[in-house]
């Protein structure tokens, strides 16, 4: 609004919603009980997710951290995906996403990884790979799923929206295990 401050509160509560809330709240609660620990390794989302799940007080419990992994070196370097991988399929791809939940479960040694990577946009879309496409993968030691996404609207709506899709994978996942 134009002429109004905001306070750090109320921008902080416009940026995080109450879906957010109760989506990191519900995962906290299900690594807690089951005594499981979560790393993440995010591209596209620049740290967001990482972001909700230590909203939550006491995330300490089960967070152990989390790779921004936002270039191609990075997703090498860091987690250990293949360059051939990542110049054959490209960065946003099932194959990807998987190899960095494995990197970060390997580097952070969590029960529990997530990965997001994807296209935020507003720049570099193509017909094959638009704006909006991300692909989420959720794994653990026994097994791993993986999910290709594709969001609308600005390039925060899409890293939320990412980040939010993250958090459901995760519940569904732990639900299932």
């Amino acid at each position: 609004m134009p002429g109004r401050g905001f306070s750090i509160q109320e921008l902080s509560q416009q940026r995080s919603g109450a879906v957010d809330e109760v989506l990191a709240d519900d995962v906290g609660e299900l690594l807690r009980s089951r005594r499981l620990t979560i790393s993440v390794a995010e591209s596209c989302t620049g740290g967001k997710l990482g972001d909700m799940l230590t909203d939550v007080s006491g995330s300490s419990d089960y967070f152990l951290g989390g790779v921004i992994s936002y270039s191609n070196r990075a997703k090498n370097e860091l987690l250990g995906v293949d360059k051939e991988l990542l110049a054959l399929k490209g960065a946003v791809s099932d194959e990807v996403a998987r190899e960095m939940v494995a990197g970060v479960r390997r580097s952070l040694h969590s029960d529990i990884g997530i990965a997001v990577t994807g296209i935020a946009g507003p720049l570099g879309g193509s017909p094959e790979k638009p704006v909006g496409l991300v692909y989420i993968a959720v794994g653990s030691e026994k097994n791993s799923i993986s999910e290709r996404n594709v969001f609308k609207g600005s390039r925060t709506s899409i890293k939320t929206q990412s980040a939010n899709r993250a958090l459901e994978m995760v519940r569904e996942f732990l639900a299932r295990a």
